[in-house]
């Protein structure tokens, strides 16, 4: 297994991408501390199936990422628990997409500030907990958006992007003290986020893509366990496409 004897943190692990991740990651060993905005009676039961079929640990943890207090405390009940954190994938994320003329103020701040900013700043706690072994993987999901921008996406792309960015700057501060930080980038991906799509839009990015078919949030979720292994050790600073050839 992978990551057997591992511990990794992952958000927005209620649906999509992070539930994907939590399924693969749990399936190759990991123990897990499982974030979300709000834990509700069919998350609990899932990740104690999940937990139950794999012999791992799965711990639930929820916080808000529009409040730097909750963020704070989330941050606190890991560290408390005293389990070495070996792992950071960061899923969560937002997207309120409209053409520039109608975009708002207030959307581009809830979207950088889901994003982006409140995800920094939980690594930056996650990153406090890692330096204590000297080892880590982080992981940022970014998107093909952010790489190639999209008609309609100004905030998500934008906000992607500086994920990007951030992932360059901090896989070279963090590399001396044995973390690697890497991004994912999907493409076309069938999730609740991409149900809102517009079906021209989805036809567009599956003409020029070598595989012509959206992705399966599952299929992230097996690069993500991979990058977050000791098999990409030597992988640092790197942004990969899980995007069907959207990019070739």
């Amino acid at each position: 297994m992978l990551l057997a004897g591992k511990t990794a943190v992952v958000t927005g692990c209620l649906q999509g991408i992070g539930k994907a991740t939590l399924v693969a990651f749990a399936r190759q060993g990991a123990n897990l501390f499982a974030c979300v905005q709000q834990e509700d009676e069919a998350f609990l039961t899932f990740i104690s199936d999940l937990s139950e079929e794999h012999g791992v640990s799965i711990t639930p943890v929820s916080f808000d990422l529009l409040d730097d207090a909750s963020i704070k405390q989330a941050a606190m009940t890991i560290q408390k628990a005293k389990q070495p954190i070996d792992i950071l994938v960061n899923v969560a994320g937002i997207t309120l997409d409209a053409l520039f003329p109608m975009v708002t103020l207030a959307q581009m701040q809830k979207t950088f500030t889901i994003n982006f900013f409140s995800q920094m700043v939980f690594t930056q706690y996650m990153t406090r907990l890692m330096l204590r072994n000297k080892r880590g993987s982080i992981i940022n999901i970014a998107s093909i958006s952010g790489l190639d921008g999209n008609v309609g996406q100004l905030s998500y792309s934008a906000s992607k992007a500086a994920m990007v960015a951030a992932t360059k700057t901090l896989s070279a501060e963090l590399a001396p003290q044995g973390i690697r930080v890497n991004a994912v980038a999907p493409g076309v991906i069938q999730t609740a986020m991409t149900e809102n799509l517009p079906e021209s839009v989805i036809a567009e990015k599956m003409a020029a893509a070598a595989i012509s078919r959206p992705g399966l949030a599952e299929e992230v979720a097996n690069t993500l366990c991979w990058l977050a292994s000791d098999a990409a050790s030597y992988v640092t600073g790197q942004v990969i496409r899980v995007d069907g050839g959207i990019g070739h």
